[in-house]
């Protein structure tokens, strides 16, 4: 039966007993999540939550709505199934660093390419925590860890360009830390038609504690962090006293008060690679908020138009036909 009364929070809280280590920034995504899709006015029956292996992936068992844990990396598969047998449903893939960009990589690439109509949280703690801290593909240089004793050699992946060089309709990132900028990024995905992918910074207590310190610590997070605000000034700091400008094809830091700082376009493709380089650059601030957010035609609605044109002109059809169909051998 539909459910016609309006949600909150504490409905989307499910029965078990949610389990991640003391302080590890899960806890923190969760209460978010369940938030946001209680103001979404999306009834429970119609959201389903897809993870695959890692931390991450325990969140579909902690919402109160459908859920599916399925293989290592493979959310995705298991997620576009979801969202062409039924468009009607809100599907939203959980995974990892590790889980997403790794033994998922490929079938990560290619549900943003489609565009298939999902939100994908991919949380980001720079390493594995639920095998018990090896180096992941997001690791930085250096990073020691148990398969890194001496420091990882690796160049890591930056999860933004890689959405965005795979076609993503919708990027962004936030922090697990931000509730309000996470409510706010979290939001504007799920209004998002297409596929919408949100990179989490998120901290793992037992295997990588303070792995974005540098960068999110509320001492310094005003100076090292620049929230990008669709066509306003790139402006930041403690005293909103710099600002970023594009010289040819780099980014250069300059006073707020410039009449070229600029300002961001999320609609034009340039800008959101520019953007999502600067994690490369040590003296430029982290870019968080949304990077891109254009429209594109929709992987589902144009599959499920192929299979209404292809039933308006030859029927249903049945299994047993498709089976038997063609050239068939006896043997």
């Amino acid at each position: 039966m539909a459910e016609t009364q309006t949600l909150t929070k504490k409905d989307f809280k499910s029965d078990q007993e949610v389990r991640w280590c003391p302080g590890c920034g899960d806890y923190a995504i969760l209460n978010c999540v369940q938030g946001i899709v209680a103001n979404l006015g999306i009834p429970r029956h119609q959201l389903v939550f897809v993870s695959g292996i890692g931390c991450s992936s325990r969140f579909p068992y902690y919402m109160n709505t459908y859920g599916l844990h399925s293989i290592h990396g493979r959310a995705p598969g298991f997620a576009t199934g979801i969202n062409v047998s039924n468009p009607e449903l809100s599907v939203w893939p959980v995974t990892g660093d590790g889980d997403g960009l790794s033994i998922g990589g490929n079938h990560m690439a290619h549900i943003l390419r489609r565009n298939v109509d999902v939100k994908i949280l991919l949380f980001n703690n720079e390493v594995y925590g639920l095998t018990k801290g090896q180096y992941s593909p997001t690791s930085p240089i250096g990073q020691k860890t148990k398969t890194s004793p001496m420091g990882s050699v690796d160049r890591p992946f930056n999860p933004l360009a890689f959405a965005l060089g795979c076609g993503a309709t919708f990027v962004a990132r936030t922090i697990d830390t931000h509730q309000k900028h996470m409510e706010q990024v979290l939001l504007a995905a799920a209004h998002h038609k297409g596929t919408a992918f949100v990179e989490i910074y998120q901290n793992c207590v037992i295997f990588n504690d303070g792995c974005f310190d540098s960068v999110i610590d509320k001492n310094v997070r005003d100076d090292k962090t620049i929230d990008l605000r669709p066509n306003e000034p790139m402006v930041f700091g403690k005293a909103h006293d710099k600002g970023l400008r594009m010289k040819g094809f780099d980014v250069e830091l300059v006073g707020a008060d410039q009449a070229d700082v600029w300002k961001p376009d999320v609609a034009t493709a340039g800008p959101a690679f520019v953007m999502a380089q600067l994690d490369s650059l040590p003296e430029m601030p982290r870019p968080i908020g949304i990077l891109r957010s254009v429209a594109a035609p929709i992987f589902n609605e144009g599959m499920n138009e192929q299979v209404r044109v292809a039933t308006s002109k030859q029927g249903a059809g049945t299994l047993e036909k498709l089976i038997y169909s063609g050239e068939m051998w006896t043997v």
